[in-house]
């Protein structure tokens, strides 16, 4: 073999182990809830990816490369969590897709930023950006952007001058507590009523009874998905007659399924919703993610398909595989719908990774959650 031969068959090898590479799929982590008291969230997150990867993947996947997940159940513990991002990382994946749960999301989010890889969560305390890591991105605002949007309905259009609160005593539920007590503080209402509640408590009587006898105009509810609808259920039972105003879990499909009519007539600020279908994209999910999965979607699934779309839409602007490229092209990043469809509605992140975009007011009607309000970006 005389050297201009070897020499091109040497290239020859080489191209084609070049484009082989380029191939190669992209790996993500789902890390996430799929058991024990987050699974009705967890659950909804992966299938929410589920359809937004086979349509990133549809459309050529990401600089070319299709979309490759791998499944890590959390069992709603924080350090298996933090175990399994750690797994995901070491298996080679580029980004990673959840915690939800926020005392989860606050244990796991440093090996990620050790590691310098994206992680969308779907958490919402407000500790989670005020650490300052360069790496974490919301799917939906927290709840220092969420529960201000509620003030208004509180002392406007409810009139309130005396409230209760009843909140889980997690990092999801301390987060939502500190800041709607602190709202309440600022218009003059006084919370006559401050009751907390375990994860997984099954018995509601006495603190349903302690808000009855309170006095309260209203109450405001801040709970996970199953002991809210335990909640509402002794609520009902005892006639607990005032208004209940949650965010973001109270109206919930999964919740109305487990209340059932104990449900009907709560109200809630949910910053995303699969009932807000005078919005395209998100009736195009919806339908989409019911004819796939034979149930209505949650917020938790619309929040898993933004991240991954986000996921792609930021990796393609910046033209690389590069994390601290991309947490560098997240700050103060906006992504609107004209040019970014699949993110829903116009979003936008700050230099800490929370969120901004366009919320709903909802209230159970007839077994289902209606829209009865549109509010702005905050």
């Amino acid at each position: 073999m005389n050297r201009k031969t070897f020499l091109a068959m040497s290239t020859a090898i080489l191209l084609s182990m070049g484009v082989a590479q380029a191939q190669d799929p992209v790996k993500i982590g789902i890390v996430v809830e799929l058991s024990g008291a987050g699974a009705p969230a967890g659950t909804n997150w992966r299938d929410g990816i589920k359809i937004a990867v086979d349509e990133i993947n549809a459309d050529g996947g990401i600089l070319g490369r299709l979309v490759e997940t791998a499944e890590y159940d959390t069992q709603t513990d924080p350090q298996t969590s933090r175990a399994l991002v750690q797994k995901a990382i070491d298996e080679g994946a580029y980004a990673i897709w959840g915690t939800i749960y926020s005392g989860s999301t606050l244990v796991n989010m440093l090996v990620a930023q050790q590691n310098e890889i994206p992680q969308f969560v779907g958490s919402e305390s407000p500790a989670i950006v005020d650490k300052g890591n360069p790496f974490v991105f919301r799917t939906s605002s927290g709840a220092q952007k969420g529960v201000p949007a509620l003030t208004s309905y509180f002392k406007d259009t409810l009139g309130a001058r005396k409230v209760g609160i009843a909140w889980v005593n997690n990092e999801f539920g301390k987060g939502g507590h500190d800041v709607f007590a602190a709202e309440m503080a600022k218009v003059g209402i006084e919370v006559v009523a401050d009751v907390s509640s375990e994860q997984a408590q099954t018995d509601y009587a006495a603190d349903v009874a302690r808000l009855k006898d309170s006095g309260a105009d209203a109450v405001f509810v801040y709970m996970n998905q199953e002991e809210s609808a335990r909640f509402l259920i002794e609520a009902r039972k005892q006639g607990l007659a005032m208004p209940l105003v949650g965010e973001v879990t109270l109206t919930e499909a999964k919740v109305i399924e487990l209340a059932g009519g104990a449900a009907e007539g709560a109200i809630a600020h949910v910053g995303l919703t699969a009932t807000a279908t005078q919005v395209e994209g998100i009736a195009q999910f919806a339908a989409k993610f019911e004819q796939t999965f034979n149930r209505r979607p949650t917020h938790d699934a619309i929040k898993g398909y933004v991240g991954a779309w986000a996921t792609k839409y930021v990796t393609e602007m910046v033209g690389e595989f590069n994390g601290a490229a991309f947490a560098e092209k997240m700050k103060n990043l906006c992504l609107d719908v004209a040019e970014h469809p699949r993110m829903l509605l116009d979003t936008c992140w700050d230099d800490r990774g929370e969120m901004s975009r366009p919320s709903f007011m909802v209230q159970v009607k007839d077994g289902a959650p209606v829209v009865i309000g549109t509010l702005p970006a905050n």
